[in-house]
């Protein structure tokens, strides 16, 4: 997905874009993607993460997992949060989980379609943070400046 028709044009007076990574629980794959965009795209755009409800704590198995192939700490920059608890974002991202964001405002959204890995294996985790990063990337490609 690149070139002209598949950019993303947004009205930012010169700022970086918010992006806002969407998920049920906001504890596995919306918060690998909050890191991934942090660690490729900040110079592009500014990477958040929430839920509609949230868990305690980040996906055991995505810290580990991010943590070998990353170097990426989440659980001493990120946490657990709830739509409420960002800024108004630009971009929403939904990882496939069917979420429904009425109260989010944004002038882009599009739905990752992606698997949940919770509780399966280590190789079902790195399919799903490999296609994450992938895609954090062609959405770097894809934010018009």
């Amino acid at each position: 997905m690149s070139g002209t028709a598949d950019r993303i044009e947004l009205n930012l007076n010169d700022r970086k874009p918010k992006v806002g990574f969407v998920c049920v629980h906001n504890s596995c794959r919306s918060q690998i993607a909050e890191a991934l965009g942090k660690h490729f795209a900040a110079d592009i755009f500014e990477s958040y993460s929430a839920g509609t409800q949230t868990k305690d704590k980040i996906n055991p198995d995505a810290v580990r997992i991010v943590k070998d192939r990353y170097g990426i700490d989440m659980e001493l920059t990120q946490r657990p949060k709830l739509i409420d608890d960002i800024p108004e974002v630009d971009v929403v991202i939904t990882m496939g989980c069917n979420v429904v964001c009425p109260v989010l405002p944004y002038d882009h959204i599009e739905d990752w379609g992606l698997d949940d890995p919770s509780g399966k294996s280590d190789e079902e985790f790195l399919k799903i943070i490999t296609e994450i990063e992938k895609k954090i990337k062609d959405l770097v490609a894809r934010i018009a400046k």
